[in-house]
């Protein structure tokens, strides 16, 4: 019985986070539309993306952040924001996170995704990893965002891993791009996430979300010769932080 009760309280959550994903799009609708039709007006895209609705999935799921930062973004200066993956909570966790307008380079699959889909492909950097000249695409891509003064959100895990898997092995793409557009790296360690909200159907529950912000990884001096090496130190950061399992100053 107790189970039963349980699996419930699971489904009414999984429902409900579903409802908050899906109203503020639905209410603002007309807003988010308008400010799509040019890039000129993506930071106000950003904004309403940020504070509409980001803002309410997170709270209203019982999940508000905690950040702990130990360097700051700067106003108007682009960046590449890397972080762990492991629930649908990173992208508006990430969008909660940076005050900094920043564009998602991800998987063209998440186009096919109801509501949010339709707005996700006229923003976001769409790749197909089986498609090299996609690829090509999205460093030409990456440019025109930098110029405009956005930074680029990368999750290099490439997808969400195995629940069990603590933090996958990292792909190129993120640190490649990084020093080819001499972009600083900022990495993100995403605590909770996967507690508060993993891809296992009856599991989850309210929870504070903690993200601690690394120190950043200049890439002013690297080559592309140095791309492994990068990869991994970020990887490291990360991980490192991942293993301790109650992180001090986050409360």
């Amino acid at each position: 019985m107790l189970r039963l009760l349980k699996n419930i309280g699971y489904t009414f959550y999984r429902v409900w986070f579903y409802i908050l994903v899906a109203l503020p799009i639905v209410v603002f609708f007309p807003f988010l539309l308008i400010t799509t039709i040019s890039e000129k007006t993506y930071p106000q895209f950003f904004w309403l993306a940020r504070n509409l609705w980001a803002k309410t999935i997170l709270y209203g799921m019982g999940c508000p952040p905690r950040i702990q930062r130990q360097q700051e973004l700067i106003k108007n200066e682009s960046y590449m924001l890397v972080a762990n993956h492991t629930s649908m909570l990173d992208i508006m966790l990430m969008l909660y996170v940076s005050k900094n307008p920043f564009v998602f380079v991800g998987k063209k699959e998440l186009a096919k995704i109801p509501l949010f889909g339709f707005f996700y492909k006229r923003v976001c950097i769409l790749v197909d990893r089986n498609d090299p000249k996609s690829r090509t695409a999205v460093y030409r891509s990456v440019q025109k965002r930098l110029n405009n003064e956005l930074s680029i959100c990368i999750f290099p895990e490439g997808g969400v891993p195995d629940e069990e898997v603590l933090l996958d092995k990292f792909k190129d793409g993120a640190f490649r791009m990084a020093i080819a557009h001499n972009i600083p790296i900022v990495p993100m360690t995403f605590y909770d996430c996967k507690t508060r909200f993993s891809w296992t159907f009856f599991s989850g529950g309210p929870g504070k979300l903690r993200v601690r912000i690394h120190e950043f990884f200049e890439t002013g001096i690297l080559g592309s010769e140095d791309t492994s090496t990068l990869r991994e130190e970020v990887r490291e950061t990360i991980l490192n932080s991942l293993k301790i399992k109650e992180p001090s100053n986050i409360n």
